[in-house]
């Protein structure tokens, strides 16, 4: 971890540089990915990652970073990669497997990660009918979802804590170097300001930290994620808050800016309105369980209720409802017609 940060931060110093962000494949393998446009070049194939034959982005670089390896055994000093990627490619090169989320589908449904299988289940790849799926079936409750940002300094003991099984040992991992202050006007008093730590001058790491629980159990899944929550606020680091949160309500003001909260609520006349707290706070319902008063009478009720935790069928659920809305279909644009 120590020499990606290092590597983190040339690439940052670095004018030219205006995309950058990482992928962590195991303790000892990261992979930095650093960016800039250029014109196209006619001599070059382009990499694509946008078609269905197009491998997922992430698992491209893994390929990569293992030639790299193997190469790097005979001849230390061996350039780095290079490849041209269309800039819409380079844009939206998560989307297809929602970074590698999508893998996890496949191991659920008992159905091989190949090429062949991604290739026919593209349409149902795409971020957003993934997503839609995950929600509508309730498998989002089974799994940890946190972005997290914690000091440059202490991210590889962060690295460390996470590789641990029972708080989440899985990758990958998403990495992306954030500036500064990136906390914004929430960002509050660090566990670790009496060290002398300045929030405003500290640059942090973020960690994408997606995949299944250590346990479908209730409160050991409450748990986990609360030990990632104290974790990351005891390396001064913060979360980012379109995740869960799982902080009582005390322990969440202590960590974030309630006084310049409160007064920009009073300015703005918004105090009749639900507090940040409430908007991000994890409700019953967001928790693993059977849930089942949530759905509607009749015979289609009782079905589900009687089925929905019997494998695979909540997980089916999701994909018919991803497939009866449409969302696997890309919108195309209408010609328009010329009027005279």
């Amino acid at each position: 971890m120590e020499d990606a940060v290092r590597a983190f931060e040339e690439a940052s110093a670095d004018p030219s540089t205006e995309y950058l962000d990482g992928i962590v494949y195991a303790r000892d393998k990261i992979v930095v990915c650093a960016g800039r446009q250029v014109e196209q070049t006619s001599n070059v194939k382009p990499r694509r990652f946008t078609r269905r034959q197009d491998d997922w982005f992430y698992l491209h670089v893994e390929q990569i970073a293992q030639s790299k390896i193997s190469d790097r055994e005979n001849s230390p000093h061996m350039p780095d990669a290079v490849d041209y990627i269309p800039l819409t490619d380079y844009l939206f090169r998560y989307d297809r497997g929602g970074f590698w989320v999508a893998r996890y589908a496949f191991s659920y449904f008992c159905v091989p990660f190949t090429f062949l299988t991604r290739w026919l289940l593209n349409r149902f790849m795409h971020t957003k009918v993934m997503y839609h799926a995950l929600h509508v079936s309730g498998l989002a409750r089974r799994y940890i979802i946190q972005d997290v940002g914690v000091p440059t300094s202490t991210a590889a003991e962060f690295l460390d804590w996470l590789d641990r099984p029972e708080n989440f040992g899985q990758y990958p991992l998403w990495l992306c170097p954030l500036p500064p202050g990136s906390a914004g006007g929430l960002e509050g008093k660090p566990a670790d300001d009496d060290k002398g730590v300045d929030a405003q001058r500290t640059r942090l790491l973020n960690f994408g930290i997606w995949g299944p629980a250590a346990t479908t159990d209730e409160v050991g899944f409450v748990a986990q994620n609360r030990r990632l929550e104290h974790k990351v606020h005891s390396l001064g680091g913060k979360k980012w808050l379109y995740a869960h949160t799982y902080y009582t309500e005390d322990e969440f003001w202590s960590i974030y800016n309630k006084p310049g909260y409160d007064s920009l609520r009073e300015k703005y006349h918004a105090q009749h309105l639900p507090s940040l707290y409430e908007k991000v706070r994890v409700h019953e319902s967001d928790l693993p369980g059977p849930h089942r008063g949530e759905f509607e009478s009749g015979w289609k009720g009782s079905v589900k209720r009687a089925l929905w935790d019997v494998w695979p069928f909540c997980g089916l659920y999701g994909v018919y409802k991803a497939w009866r809305g449409g969302d696997y279909l890309l919108r195309k644009e209408v010609p328009k017609k010329k009027t005279d």
